[in-house]
C-alpha cells in the first residue's frame, strides 16, 4: 500500500486538526508503529501509568483490547490499515480523550452481563468509532441541532459555524468513511456549550478531566445523531440550500418517542431548570 497520500481528500474540513499531522507523516509507504508513535503526546500514559505507543497487532495475539491499553500502554494496531491508522490519528491529536475512554472502559470491564457492555460502554464505543465534538457559543445552534431542526441548525444559524463553533472528528471510522465520502455520512455528536470557540487542545483537556464524571456519557442517548455533510462546506458535490436540508432520507426528524440528547455545559451546577431541554453540567 503505498503512495498512500492520495486516497485523502486534505481540503476537506473533516481533516481539521489531523492536516498538519498527515502531511508530515512521510508518504512513500504506509506509516507503522515506530512512526506513529514518535507522534503521540510527549509524556501520555495511560490512567494506570504505562506509556501509550502503538504495537504491531500481529505480536499482541488474543489480547483484551481495552484492558491490554489500560494496563501496559500498548495501543494494538493493525500494519496497513486505514481504521487503525485514524484510531492512532486520534490518538495522536485526543490523547486526553483516549485516555479517559480507556479508563472508563477498563473502569466497567467487570460490570458486564451476559456479554453486554452496557449502555455506558456502548456510548464511549459509539463516541470513539463515530464520534463527533461540535463545541461552541450559540446555545441556540446546539439546542437546534439536539432537536435535529435541521433548517435551524444549518441555515437559520449557518454563520455560526464559521464564527462560534469548533467542530473536532473523534471517531476514526467516521474518519475511514472520508476516504470515499458520501451524502448520509452521519455520527453522533458530543454538543458543548462554551463561553467562547474552544481550541483542540483545550477541548482535549476539559473532555479527558470531564468524562468521567456523574451524568457525562451514560448511555448512546447523550449523544444526538449529525448527517455531516449539513454542515457548512462540508458538501461539496452540490448546494446546500433548503431542498439539499429537505431530504428526510438524511436529515432525519427527531422521533416524537424520543428525547433530545444533552448540551453538555461544563462547570456550571447540575441540573439546569430549562424543561424544554436537558443540559448537564459537570
Amino acid at each position: 500500500m503505498n503512495c498512500w497520500k492520495p486516497d485523502i481528500d486534505l481540503e476537506h474540513p473533516c481533516w481539521n486538526g489531523y492536516r498538519e499531522l498527515l502531511e508530515r507523516l512521510p508518504g512513500e509507504s504506509f506509516p507503522g508503529t515506530e512512526t506513529l508513535s514518535a507522534e503521540l503526546t510527549q509524556g501520555i500514559c495511560s490512567r494506570h501509568g504505562a506509556p501509550i505507543r502503538f504495537q504491531p497487532a500481529a505480536s499482541l495475539p488474543g489480547v483484551d483490547y481495552e484492558r491490554h491499553i489500560f494496563e501496559t500502554g500498548e495501543v494494538s494496531t493493525r500494519e496497513k490499515n486505514w481504521h487503525d491508522l485514524f484510531n492512532a490519528l486520534v490518538w495522536c491529536r485526543l490523547p486526553r480523550l483516549k485516555v479517559a475512554m480507556n479508563a472508563l472502559h477498563y473502569e466497567h470491564l467487570d460490570l458486564s452481563h451476559g456479554g453486554q457492555r452496557g449502555r455506558l460502554r456502548d456510548a464511549l464505543t459509539l463516541l470513539d468509532e463515530s464520534g463527533i465534538i461540535v463545541a461552541g457559543s450559540n446555545i441556540d445552534l446546539l439546542n437546534a441541532l439536539a432537536n435535529r431542526d435541521w433548517h435551524a441548525a444549518f441555515i437559520t444559524h449557518r454563520a455560526s459555524w464559521a464564527e462560534e463553533t469548533r467542530v473536532m472528528v473523534c471517531g476514526h471510522a467516521i474518519l475511514e468513511k472520508f476516504l470515499q465520502p458520501y451524502k448520509s455520512i452521519t455520527a453522533h455528536a458530543l454538543l458543548l456549550h462554551t463561553p467562547s470557540v474552544m481550541s483542540r487542545g483545550e477541548i482535549d483537556c476539559l473532555l479527558g478531566s470531564s468524562l468521567s464524571k456523574p451524568r457525562w456519557l451514560q448511555s448512546p442517548a447523550m449523544l444526538s445523531p449529525l448527517p455531516l455533510m449539513g454542515i457548512p462546506g462540508w458538501w461539496g458535490a452540490g448546494e446546500q440550500n433548503r431542498d439539499f436540508y429537505d431530504d428526510q432520507d438524511v436529515f432525519r426528524p427527531l422521533s416524537g418517542r424520543r428525547s433530545p440528547a444533552p448540551v453538555f455545559v461544563p462547570g456550571e451546577t447540575w441540573p439546569m431548570t430549562d424543561p424544554g431541554h436537558l443540559q448537564i453540567q459537570s
